[in-house]
Protein backbone atom coordinates (compact mmCIF):
# COMPACT_ATOMS: atom_id res chain seq x y z
CA UNK A 1 0.00 0.00 0.00
CA UNK A 2 2.67 2.76 0.89
CA UNK A 3 4.18 1.96 -2.50
CA UNK A 4 0.93 2.64 -4.41
CA UNK A 5 0.90 5.67 -2.46
CA UNK A 6 4.38 7.09 -3.19
CA UNK A 7 3.82 5.94 -6.74
CA UNK A 8 0.22 7.73 -6.65
CA UNK A 9 1.66 10.88 -4.80
CA UNK A 10 4.89 10.78 -7.48
CA UNK A 11 2.35 11.04 -10.75
CA UNK A 12 -0.03 14.12 -9.60
CA UNK A 13 3.92 15.71 -8.75
CA UNK A 14 4.82 15.14 -12.85
CA UNK A 15 3.28 16.16 -15.38
CA UNK A 16 3.94 16.10 -19.34
CA UNK A 17 4.48 19.34 -20.83
CA UNK A 18 4.70 20.56 -24.35
CA UNK A 19 5.79 24.17 -23.36
CA UNK A 20 5.69 26.87 -20.81
CA UNK A 21 5.76 30.50 -21.83
CA UNK A 22 5.69 34.01 -20.29
CA UNK A 23 2.86 35.90 -23.14
CA UNK A 24 -0.16 37.78 -22.85
CA UNK A 25 -3.55 36.32 -23.44
CA UNK A 26 -5.16 36.80 -26.78
CA UNK A 27 -8.29 34.84 -26.36
CA UNK A 28 -11.47 35.04 -24.71
CA UNK A 29 -12.45 37.47 -21.45
CA UNK A 30 -9.18 37.97 -20.41
CA UNK A 31 -7.87 39.06 -24.03
CA UNK A 32 -4.47 41.46 -23.94
CA UNK A 33 -3.58 40.73 -20.07
CA UNK A 34 -0.08 39.26 -19.44
CA UNK A 35 -0.01 35.76 -17.77
CA UNK A 36 2.41 32.46 -18.10
CA UNK A 37 1.40 29.90 -19.91
CA UNK A 38 1.40 25.91 -19.32
CA UNK A 39 0.54 23.80 -21.90
CA UNK A 40 0.35 20.10 -21.27
CA UNK A 41 0.97 16.91 -23.15
CA UNK A 42 -1.82 14.78 -24.37
CA UNK A 43 -5.21 14.93 -25.53
CA UNK A 44 -8.22 12.75 -26.33
CA UNK A 45 -9.93 14.56 -29.07
CA UNK A 46 -7.10 15.78 -31.45
CA UNK A 47 -9.57 17.85 -33.12
CA UNK A 48 -7.92 18.35 -37.13
CA UNK A 49 -7.92 22.37 -36.44
CA UNK A 50 -6.38 22.22 -33.34
CA UNK A 51 -3.63 25.30 -33.30
CA UNK A 52 -1.18 23.25 -31.14
CA UNK A 53 -1.16 19.65 -32.78
CA UNK A 54 2.19 18.38 -31.39
CA UNK A 55 0.65 18.58 -27.85
CA UNK A 56 -1.96 15.66 -28.43
CA UNK A 57 0.68 12.99 -27.80
CA UNK A 58 1.65 12.78 -24.24
CA UNK A 59 4.42 10.42 -24.63
CA UNK A 60 6.81 12.98 -26.99
CA UNK A 61 6.63 15.44 -24.14
CA UNK A 62 8.95 15.19 -20.93
CA UNK A 63 7.27 14.84 -17.22
CA UNK A 64 7.71 17.84 -15.32
CA UNK A 65 7.98 18.92 -12.04
CA UNK A 66 5.26 20.90 -10.71
CA UNK A 67 6.95 22.41 -8.13
CA UNK A 68 9.61 23.66 -11.02
CA UNK A 69 7.22 24.82 -12.65
CA UNK A 70 5.55 27.08 -10.32
CA UNK A 71 9.18 28.29 -9.52
CA UNK A 72 9.52 29.18 -13.25
CA UNK A 73 6.14 31.14 -12.96
CA UNK A 74 7.74 33.37 -9.47
CA UNK A 75 11.01 34.04 -11.64
CA UNK A 76 8.97 35.09 -14.66
CA UNK A 77 7.00 37.96 -12.56
CA UNK A 78 3.79 36.85 -13.71
CA UNK A 79 0.84 36.87 -11.47
CA UNK A 80 -1.32 34.36 -13.51
CA UNK A 81 -1.16 30.37 -15.05
CA UNK A 82 -3.27 30.02 -17.71
CA UNK A 83 -3.09 25.90 -17.83
CA UNK A 84 -4.13 24.79 -21.72
CA UNK A 85 -3.39 22.11 -23.63
CA UNK A 86 -3.98 19.24 -24.83
CA UNK A 87 -6.05 18.53 -22.06
CA UNK A 88 -4.77 19.30 -18.91
CA UNK A 89 -7.67 17.57 -16.95
CA UNK A 90 -6.09 14.19 -18.25
CA UNK A 91 -4.08 14.53 -15.13
CA UNK A 92 -4.68 15.56 -11.51
CA UNK A 93 -4.30 19.44 -11.05
CA UNK A 94 -4.68 19.42 -7.67
CA UNK A 95 -0.87 19.46 -6.46
CA UNK A 96 0.04 22.09 -9.27
CA UNK A 97 -2.69 24.69 -8.14
CA UNK A 98 -2.16 24.35 -4.69
CA UNK A 99 1.52 25.19 -5.21
CA UNK A 100 0.58 28.07 -7.56
CA UNK A 101 -2.22 29.55 -4.88
CA UNK A 102 0.49 29.19 -1.88
CA UNK A 103 2.23 31.52 -3.84
CA UNK A 104 -0.45 34.12 -4.30
CA UNK A 105 -0.94 33.20 -7.80
CA UNK A 106 -4.24 33.33 -9.97
CA UNK A 107 -4.98 30.43 -11.71
CA UNK A 108 -6.99 29.67 -15.12
CA UNK A 109 -8.17 26.54 -16.67
CA UNK A 110 -8.73 26.03 -20.42
CA UNK A 111 -10.71 22.45 -20.94
CA UNK A 112 -12.57 20.86 -23.34
CA UNK A 113 -14.60 20.08 -19.95
CA UNK A 114 -14.76 15.95 -20.92
CA UNK A 115 -12.60 14.84 -18.28
CA UNK A 116 -12.69 14.39 -14.79
CA UNK A 117 -12.39 17.84 -12.84
CA UNK A 118 -9.72 18.30 -10.42
CA UNK A 119 -7.73 21.32 -9.52
CA UNK A 120 -8.35 24.51 -7.60
CA UNK A 121 -9.00 27.22 -10.59
CA UNK A 122 -10.04 31.66 -9.78
CA UNK A 123 -11.18 31.15 -14.10
CA UNK A 124 -12.37 28.24 -15.52
CA UNK A 125 -12.80 28.86 -19.72
CA UNK A 126 -14.81 26.16 -20.71
CA UNK A 127 -14.02 24.98 -24.74
CA UNK A 128 -16.27 22.28 -25.81
CA UNK A 129 -16.03 20.51 -29.10
CA UNK A 130 -18.59 19.44 -31.16
CA UNK A 131 -19.53 15.85 -30.62
CA UNK A 132 -17.25 15.30 -27.56
CA UNK A 133 -19.89 16.66 -24.36
CA UNK A 134 -18.61 18.28 -21.55
CA UNK A 135 -19.85 16.82 -17.92
CA UNK A 136 -22.99 18.66 -16.27
CA UNK A 137 -20.61 19.63 -13.12
CA UNK A 138 -18.07 21.54 -15.21
CA UNK A 139 -20.61 23.49 -17.00
CA UNK A 140 -22.32 24.72 -13.50
CA UNK A 141 -18.79 26.20 -12.69
CA UNK A 142 -17.19 27.80 -16.46
CA UNK A 143 -17.21 31.05 -16.06
CA UNK A 144 -16.46 31.17 -19.74
CA UNK A 145 -17.67 29.67 -22.41
CA UNK A 146 -15.68 29.47 -25.87
CA UNK A 147 -16.86 27.88 -29.12
CA UNK A 148 -14.60 27.83 -32.17
CA UNK A 149 -16.63 28.42 -35.17
CA UNK A 150 -15.85 26.42 -38.43
CA UNK A 151 -18.98 25.32 -40.57
CA UNK A 152 -22.46 26.93 -40.09
CA UNK A 153 -23.04 23.64 -37.77
CA UNK A 154 -20.69 24.83 -34.81
CA UNK A 155 -23.49 27.78 -34.45
CA UNK A 156 -26.07 25.18 -33.29
CA UNK A 157 -23.79 23.10 -31.08
CA UNK A 158 -22.72 26.78 -29.68
CA UNK A 159 -26.33 27.45 -28.56
CA UNK A 160 -26.58 23.70 -27.07
CA UNK A 161 -23.79 24.13 -25.29
CA UNK A 162 -24.97 27.61 -23.82
CA UNK A 163 -28.22 26.22 -22.63
CA UNK A 164 -26.38 23.88 -20.44
CA UNK A 165 -24.31 27.05 -19.05
CA UNK A 166 -24.67 28.70 -15.77
CA UNK A 167 -26.92 32.24 -16.91
CA UNK A 168 -23.81 34.70 -16.04
CA UNK A 169 -21.67 32.43 -17.58
CA UNK A 170 -19.43 34.74 -20.48
CA UNK A 171 -20.64 33.93 -24.23
CA UNK A 172 -17.57 33.90 -26.99
CA UNK A 173 -18.06 32.50 -30.16
CA UNK A 174 -14.67 32.36 -32.07
CA UNK A 175 -13.14 31.90 -35.59
CA UNK A 176 -11.39 28.78 -36.50
CA UNK A 177 -8.02 30.31 -37.46
CA UNK A 178 -7.60 29.01 -40.98
CA UNK A 179 -10.96 29.86 -41.77
CA UNK A 180 -10.76 33.42 -40.13
CA UNK A 181 -11.84 35.60 -43.50
CA UNK A 182 -14.62 32.83 -44.50
CA UNK A 183 -16.19 32.65 -40.85
CA UNK A 184 -15.91 35.93 -39.21
CA UNK A 185 -18.53 38.10 -40.99
CA UNK A 186 -21.04 35.29 -40.61
CA UNK A 187 -20.30 35.42 -36.86
CA UNK A 188 -20.20 39.47 -36.75
CA UNK A 189 -23.95 38.80 -38.21
CA UNK A 190 -24.75 35.75 -35.86
CA UNK A 191 -23.68 38.02 -32.62
CA UNK A 192 -25.47 41.10 -34.33
CA UNK A 193 -28.73 39.22 -34.31
CA UNK A 194 -27.95 37.02 -30.74
CA UNK A 195 -26.41 39.85 -28.85
CA UNK A 196 -25.58 37.34 -25.46
CA UNK A 197 -22.65 36.11 -27.01
CA UNK A 198 -19.38 38.31 -28.46
CA UNK A 199 -16.88 37.61 -30.70
CA UNK A 200 -13.29 36.25 -29.38
CA UNK A 201 -9.99 36.30 -31.36
CA UNK A 202 -6.51 35.45 -31.44
CA UNK A 203 -5.31 38.61 -30.96
CA UNK A 204 -1.90 37.05 -30.31
CA UNK A 205 -1.97 35.75 -33.46
CA UNK A 206 -2.44 38.69 -35.48
CA UNK A 207 0.18 40.38 -32.52
CA UNK A 208 2.68 37.13 -34.02
CA UNK A 209 3.75 36.32 -30.53
CA UNK A 210 3.36 33.13 -28.50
Amino acid sequence: MIDSDREREGRVKLIPVAEEFYSIQGEGYHTGKAAYFVRTGGCDLGCSWCDSPLSHNAAIHPLVSCDDIAQRVLLSGADSVVVTGGEPLLYDMSYLTRLLKERGLKTFLETSGTSSFTGTWDWICLSPKRGHHPSSMIYKMAHELKVVIETEDDFSWAEECRAKAERDCMLFLQPEWSRYSKVIPRIVDYVKKNSSWMISLQSHKFMRIP
